[in-house]
Order: C-alpha cells, then structure tokens, then sequence
C-alpha cells in the first residue's frame, strides 16, 4: 500500500483486493484511507470504498498517528475479508 498525495492536508493509500477462483482472479472492490485536518481536534481518519462508503472512522491529535490507525483499520478490514473468503473455499471442498 502507497500514498498518494492528494491537494491539500489529506493523504491516501488505495489496495486492490483480489480472489483467486479456478475461472480467474475477481476484483472485488478497491478502498481508500483518508486523512482530514480539524482545525482544534487534531486529524479524522475513515476507511472507505470507491462509492464512498465508510467502514472504519476514528480521531486523533497527530497526523502520524491518523496514519497509523487508519492503515491499521484497513489492513484489519482485508484480512477479515481474506479468512473469510478461505473459510467459505474450505467449506465447499
């Protein structure tokens, strides 16, 4: 996962998440960690998807510390979704 700059006091870092099938691989969707400034509350970070749906959202006072948890979140939000997805393969065998 990269950052992309984007105008400005807000970052992003965007992650592919794909499933391997005997037909192909599937995109399954593509989300985004945005960071925001408040002015006396310190940084708003949210997880979302392409239409803009949220999944995660917190506060913090440091931007490094936005980063952080907004990644965290993300990454948790994948990894959910991957033992998931291998539950249900295991399932059908």
């Amino acid at each position: 996962m990269s950052g992309v700059p984007l105008t400005g006091e807000a970052g992003a870092g965007w992650c592919v998440c794909e499933t391997g099938r005997e037909q192909g691989t599937k995109l399954v969707g593509m989300f985004e960690v945005i960071l925001t400034r408040r002015k006396r509350f310190g940084w708003r970070w949210q997880v979302c998807d392409q239409a803009g749906k949220i999944f995660a959202d917190g506060f913090e006072r440091t931007r490094p510390s936005a980063k952080y948890h907004g990644e965290r979140a993300l990454f948790f939000l994948l990894s959910q979704a991957h033992l998931r997805n291998r539950s249900a393969a295991s399932s059908e065998d």
